[in-house]
């Protein structure tokens, strides 16, 4: 189930929430029938956008670096999701390595770090960090900014196994997001259990693909709920042979932007929506928040300057961009502190977690909030003794208006199961 916790949703419960918070048994059953057919992502973090008349996932990120952000409260429920999930994979698992970013001097990245194992320890097992990073020789000590300090140390491999100098570990945890390729040292490691599974990477995997897997995961929900699943999909469409920095392929990119904003007027046209339409054009591979842009107008791309095609056409790791997704923009109307906020859900194997805003004070309601200058206000759960609402019996608590971001996280969740699926290179094929 979803922990309840406390949003900044104040107004009251919109028609496509209701109908969410009335389904619930319907729509618990749905996800536990799913479960029993497809393997969740070891673990997961989604990114919400909740418009109002709309809610709808923006970014899946299958290596979830903000577990730091969670209350301390939420970690029990982190801890019983990592027992179940290393009990279903390696039942007498012992020693789990824990290989991270490389970019380990950022100390929000380190805490995260910090609080993965933590979870890992608590859920029984022995964890240490192993980096992929070359010039990482010897056991290095990094500080953390609350003075504490963790230990990452340099990646041995023998044959078909990858762990440190004596720990021999039985799964290999990754909170790298390989997206500068597979290195050398995790290929062809047979013996062990890695997690999450290689094609996992931004080397392989592709925003596009996920958000198929997701409209078409939408669509039997939303036939399930008997409503429109344009309501919790964002539309969208590929565009590849870009070269931003030579301005090449900018024709095709502002057709097809042209073209979803036209889908997009003709949604708003049909429910009544008096907003102006935006896309986020953006990397469709990569994470970080980088290479992001809103286009309110197709026009908008035949005059961009030098420094916004240098900033899109390169991306974390150094990586260029040649193809990007054009996605339907979807706005958030949910503030913290008169900030422009988005949800932030986190799910270990089918369990949410917990989650957190992610708040801008310098960005729009259309605008990508995951830039510098972000902050993050954790979500707390809520208390158990909640007024009764008029008409209601006596002790009735308030509605978990968080359960919707988690419906709708995990139907992200479900999608990223399936996009697994489809580029397994393991899969066996009964074609």
């Amino acid at each position: 189930m979803v922990p309840h916790l406390i949003t900044a949703l104040t107004g009251p419960i919109n028609e496509l929430e209701q109908r969410i918070l009335e389904s619930m048994p319907a729509i618990e059953r749905w996800f536990r029938l799913e479960w029993m057919e497809h393997t969740p992502p070891f673990y997961s973090s989604v990114d919400l956008r909740n418009a109002g008349f709309k809610l709808a996932p923006v970014d899946t990120n299958l290596f979830p670096g903000g577990f730091n952000n969670l209350t301390k409260e939420m970690l029990p429920l982190a801890v019983q999701a990592a027992m179940a999930a290393i009990e279903k994979i390696c039942p007498e698992a012992k020693n789990l390595l824990l290989i991270p970013e490389n970019h380990t001097r950022n100390s929000f990245y380190l805490s995260n770090v910090a609080t993965l194992i933590r979870i890992f320890t608590q859920a029984g097992l022995n964890v240490r960090l192993g980096s992929l990073d070359p010039t990482v020789d010897q056991p290095t000590e990094l500080r953390l900014a609350d003075g504490s300090s963790l230990t990452v140390e340099p990646l041995v491999r023998s044959r078909g196994r990858l762990g440190l100098k004596d720990f021999d570990p039985c799964t290999i945890l990754l909170n790298n997001d390989l997206s500068a390729g597979v290195p050398e040292a995790l290929q062809g490691l047979h013996e062990q259990y890695l997690l999450p599974p290689l094609h996992a990477g931004w080397a392989v995997r592709r925003k596009t693909r996920h958000f198929k897997s997701y409209e078409d995961v939408a669509k039997r929900f939303a036939k399930l709920l008997g409503m429109d699943p344009w309501l919790i999909n964002p539309m969208f469409s590929p565009c590849s042979g870009l070269d931003f920095s030579e301005g090449q392929g900018l024709e095709a990119l502002q057709t097809q932007v042209d073209a979803m904003l036209g889908k997009v007027r003709r949604k708003y046209k049909e429910y009544g929506i008096n907003e102006k339409p935006f896309v986020i054009v953006k990397p469709d591979a990569g994470t970080y928040g980088m290479g992001i842009m809103t286009v309110r107008d197709a026009k908008e791309l035949a005059e961009l300057g030098r420094r916004t095609r240098n900033k899109m056409s390169v991306i974390k790791d150094g990586q260029s961009v040649s193809e990007v997704i054009v996605q339907e923009g979807v706005a958030t109307n949910e503030r913290v502190n008169e900030a422009v906020a988005e949800p932030v859900v986190y799910m270990m194997d089918r369990y949410v977690v917990g989650g957190f805003y992610r708040v801008h004070a310098e960005r729009g309601i259309d605008e990508n909030l995951n830039a510098p200058g972000a902050s993050f206000v954790p979500l707390a759960f809520a208390e158990s003794s909640h007024l009764p609402r008029p008409g209601e019996r006596p002790g009735a608590s308030a509605p978990n208006r968080f359960y919707m971001y988690g419906v709708i996280a995990r139907l992200a969740m479900l999608a990223a199961s399936y996009e697994l699926e489809a580029t397994d290179p393991d899969a066996e094929n009964y074609a």
